[in-house]
Parts: structure tokens; C-alpha cells; sequence
């Protein structure tokens, strides 16, 4: 293992006030050139007109760090700030790469539980262990690498979303098609998933997957094959819950409103679903699944309720879908499903990618 000296920060990162770079008018418009910058999640708050006052580009790159919360952002384009409340930080360039400095930035874990100015006062007096310039500029390199792979997988994924939308909308769309109009009751049982009780241990920890909405938040697949929680059979019985079969369309009812999925095992859920068995004679499970992902928003518009907001079994049974014969609904399938799962493909990329990154990000700096 390699053993390099270490370093303050302050001994490698100069830093400047804002203030002279503060945006005078918050009236951000798309077509205006300069970014204005914070240090936070949204990062670029609008864009600004203002031709005085700007970063200029000969002292970039710099990193932006947020005085009160430490998170920071790399920049290497002319900029105006909203908030006087960070520090713009510079490389002393003779001893440090901004860019290493801006990556092992972010592998340091600081408390800022206090409302008060950090730079200063702490997280300037932190101590990171500096290789060699050389040695910083290949960690860099090999860093960047996966950052740009990242960055053109999430562009990758935007499109496909884009792609999956287009199409969603295109060939679910009855207008000029001899399909024909049926209630969601005349082409599929709906059912209310339910919960046992709580107090009693035997219900609990069985072998019947029982599923929460919660679950399926950012949920991609179409199937889902596995629960965070089991009921035993005597669970399901103190319950209003069903025993669903496999290929039964799930479908949120309960804010939050739309959560879809197919169940791909043998399963049942919580009361915050309406459940679908489709009649295979008439109705493509697939086909539906697609429709209320189509339908969200107006599903969403159903709900009704002081205390939590829900669509009644009486209100989606009555929902309309316009229906094609179930050949035509598995051609529409086919294609939906290669769509979404291209998108899929990308994401599961997403994550590999992201662990790579930690992983060499780790291993470069605990050399």
C-alpha cells in the first residue's frame, strides 16, 4: 500500500467570496447565456442577462461549496451566483489537480448539523492524504472515463423514456380504429388487497408474498417476482386480501395513486391496491398494464378522500378502455415491452456504472 503525505485542504484549495459575482435580478430566462449557480441539488437556477459580474472562464475550472450545508459542485464555464452564502474554490495548481480534489471531495463524510459557515472555521482544516500531481491527473483520468459513460447512459435513458412516451401514446390511441368500448367490470375482476392484523406474530413471516406500494416506487420491470414482507396462510385468511395468480396486474388505488405492475409469481398485497384478473378471452394482461400507465394522470384525477386519497372499486370498474382484438393487443404488447424493456437494459447500466465509479472512487483513495 502506497503511503502519500497529507495535506490540508487549505493548503491545496484557495478560496474566493461570491460577492462580486451576484446575480442583481432574479428574472431567469432559457434564451439568456449565463447559468446562475448554487452549491445545492438544483445547481442552475435560471439563467441570467447580466453582462457584468461574471466568472471569468481564465479561472476556471473551480469547484462551488456551499458554506452552510458543504455540498459542492465542479465548474468549468462562466458563471453568476444567487447566494453570497459559499466559497469558490481554486486549486494550487503547482501542488493539486482540481479535478482529483473536487473527487475526493465527495468520498468525505462531515457532519453540518449547526446553522453556521463551515469553510473556514472546520472543513478547511481537513486533512486528505496527496499523491503525486502526476498520479492525481491518472486517478482523474480513470475517473472521468466512467463519469462520461454516465453521463451518456442518463442521456440514453432520457430518449428511451422519450421513445416509450411517443409510443405509449401513438399505439393506445383509438382515434380512427374499429375497437371497441368496454368497462374495466366486463373484461376483468377487480379485487382490494387487505392486511392481517398486526398483533398477531402468526400471521407474519410465512411464505405468501404480500406486496406495499411503497415497492414499486421507481419499479421499471413489468413483472415483479419477490416482497420485502410475507404473510402466513392464516395472515391471509384474518385478512381481506386474495390469493392472486400469476399474470395479475397490480395497480396502486391508494395515494400514492398509479404504482403499476404484473405479478409474476403467485401473491397477493396490501389495501392500497385494486387488483386485475383479466379475462384472457377478451383481454391481454400486458395490454392493461400498458393502459393504466397510459391513464395515469387520469386515474390519479379519481381519487377522493379526506383523510387519504383513494379510487374506489365502484369508480375503476366503471373505467373505459378502448379495446382492439387480443391480436392486435399482443402486437401492441410486443412492441410497448421492447421499448420499456430497452429503458429497463439502460438502467440496470445506470447501476453497474454507479458502482464501478464508488468502487474505483474507494480504491484510488484509500491507496
Amino acid at each position: 500500500m502506497k503511503t502519500w503525505p497529507t495535506k490540508k485542504l487549505s493548503e491545496v484549495l484557495g478560496y474566493e467570496q461570491p460577492t462580486k459575482y451576484l446575480v442583481g435580478s432574479t428574472d431567469y430566462k432559457d434564451e439568456y447565456m449565463i447559468p446562475v449557480l448554487t452549491a445545492g441539488k438544483s445547481f442552475v437556477l435560471g439563467n441570467t442577462n447580466e453582462e457584468s459580474g461574471i466568472f471569468p472562464k481564465e479561472k476556471l475550472p473551480v469547484i462551488i461549496f456551499d458554506d452552510f450545508t458543504t455540498a459542492i459542485k465542479f465548474v468549468d464555464f462562466p458563471f453568476k451566483v444567487k447566494s453570497s452564502a459559499m466559497k469558490i474554490l481554486h486549486a494550487k495548481k503547482d501542488v493539486a489537480d482540481i479535478s482529483f480534489l473536487f473527487y475526493k471531495m465527495q468520498t468525505i463524510k462531515f457532519g453540518h448539523d449547526q446553522h453556521k459557515r463551515y469553510w473556514i472555521s472546520e472543513y478547511s482544516n481537513l486533512e486528505i492524504s496527496l499523491p503525486p500531481l502526476e498520479t492525481q491527473k491518472q486517478i482523474v483520468e480513470r475517473l472521468d472515463k466512467i463519469a462520461e459513460s454516465q453521463k451518456l447512459n442518463d442521456e440514453l435513458i432520457q430518449k428511451a423514456d422519450e421513445l416509450f412516451q411517443s409510443l405509449l401514446h401513438k399505439e393506445l390511441d383509438p382515434a380512427g380504429k374499429d375497437w371497441e368500448i368496454k368497462k374495466i367490470k366486463d373484461i376483468a375482476g377487480v379485487g382490494n388487497g387487505g392486511t392481517p392484523s398486526t398483533k398477531n406474530p402468526k400471521y407474519w413471516n410465512g411464505k405468501i408474498l404480500w406486496l406495499t406500494p411503497k415497492e414499486l416506487s421507481g419499479f421499471e420491470d413489468i413483472e415483479i417476482f419477490d416482497t420485502e414482507r410475507k404473510i402466513s396462510n392464516e395472515g391471509l385468511s384474518h385478512s381481506s386480501a386474495t390469493l392472486l395468480p400469476v399474470g395479475t396486474v397490480l395497480f396502486t388505488s391508494r395515494a400514492p395513486i398509479g404504482y403499476i405492475a404484473i405479478a409474476g409469481v403467485t401473491m397477493t398485497t396490501n389495501q392500497g391496491f385494486k387488483n386485475f384478473v383479466c379475462d384472457s378471452k377478451q383481454l391481454n394482461n400486458k395490454f392493461l398494464y400498458f393502459f393504466l400507465r397510459l391513464k395515469k394522470k387520469y386515474l390519479q384525477s379519481l381519487g377522493r378522500g379526506a383523510t387519504f386519497t383513494e379510487i374506489s372499486k365502484t369508480i375503476v370498474e366503471k373505467v373505459e378502455i378502448s379495446l382492439p382484438s387480443l391480436k392486435i393487443q399482443k402486437q401492441i404488447v410486443a412492441k410497448l415491452s421492447a421499448a420499456q424493456d430497452y429503458k429497463t437494459q439502460l438502467l440496470a447500466q445506470k447501476s453497474k456504472l454507479k458502482e464501478l465509479f464508488s468502487s474505483v472512487l474507494s480504491k484510488s483513495f484509500n491507496a
